[in-house]
């Protein structure tokens, strides 16, 4: 049996304008990016952060910052609906998180690490996720100043997801219903 699947219309999704977005009530959470270096990867987790309506993005260290064409290219225009701020390092960021009262959980392999969907965090609380290196992951100053580490289970070859993914994955068990 045929099925059939119609895609929904613009108004259809009753997605807020870009201007609404930026005033909408946001998830308390902050995702910290450490030294990042692919420009794709830093928009497509901006347009991730818009999808799930979270606070803020902290850009840290040589992370690539908007505006770029190629940044532009996967956010499609999240950069202009997620308020974002950069540090020249990973550890002001997470300082200045802490300060505002935020939880800092880096997203990570390590010894002692919670699995994700093992995380239970009341979501009126705030708290900042901190994404790694595409290769190295999340520093160890950066590890050092967690209050704890989120890990995602796996269990292919491969040791790691791509940080795009990985934001995807975490934003969505934080934010879901």
């Amino acid at each position: 049996m045929v099925q059939n699947f119609p895609k929904k219309s613009m108004d259809e999704l009753e997605r807020l304008s870009p201007n609404e977005v930026k005033t909408a009530e946001k998830h308390p959470i902050i995702v910290i990016l450490d030294e990042i270096r692919s420009m794709h990867n830093v928009g497509s987790v901006f347009r991730t952060c818009d999808a799930f309506a979270i606070e803020a993005v902290f850009l840290c260290g040589y992370t690539p910052i908007p505006p770029h064409r190629d940044i532009h290219k996967t956010a499609l225009g999240a950069t202009e609906t997620v308020s974002w701020k950069h540090f020249a390092k990973t550890t002001e960021a997470i300082q200045d998180a802490k300060e505002a009262g935020y939880k800092i959980f880096a997203i990570e392999q390590a010894h002692n690490s919670i699995a994700l969907q093992n995380f239970k965090w009341n979501k009126t609380d705030k708290i900042a996720l901190v994404f790694g290196n595409e290769v190295a992951g999340v520093a160890v100053e950066a590890l050092r100043m967690a209050d704890g580490c989120l890990e995602i289970p796996q269990w292919g070859s491969k040791h790691s997801l791509n940080i795009s993914v990985s934001a995807g994955v975490v934003l969505w068990e934080m934010v879901r219903p």
